[in-house]
């Protein structure tokens, strides 16, 4: 399954775009850009199980670094403060990591 599966290419497109720029990366305006705001609790563990590269139910600090990555193998990384933000904002626990649980709250956020 790849992101194109569950969302718009055109949409991926347009989400990426705004956020070329170093320290543009906002994960609450990329959600609305890319369309995963609108899905099913469903499709959103399915983009989960994507962005979880190592399958340990988890989204890592690297994992999220490559974030953009999982839309388009030519975006760019996200920068560390962009990535600690990121984190900071779904790890709702405090364990360092997001589970689905917490990715689905942050993507209805």
């Amino acid at each position: 399954m790849s992101m194109t599966d569950l969302l718009s290419a055109k949409d991926i497109e347009a989400a990426l775009s705004s956020v070329k720029a170093a320290e543009s990366f906002n994960y609450k305006s990329f959600f609305a850009k890319v369309g995963l705001s609108n899905k099913s609790p469903d499709q959103v563990k399915q983009v989960f199980a994507i962005l979880d590269q190592d399958k340990s139910g988890y989204i890592e600090e690297d994992e999220l670094q490559l974030f953009l990555q999982n839309f388009n193998s030519g975006a760019r990384a996200l920068s560390d403060a962009e990535t600690k933000a990121f984190l900071a904002a779904g790890d709702s626990d405090g364990d360092g990591k997001i589970g689905v649980d917490e990715f689905q709250a942050l993507v209805r956020a």
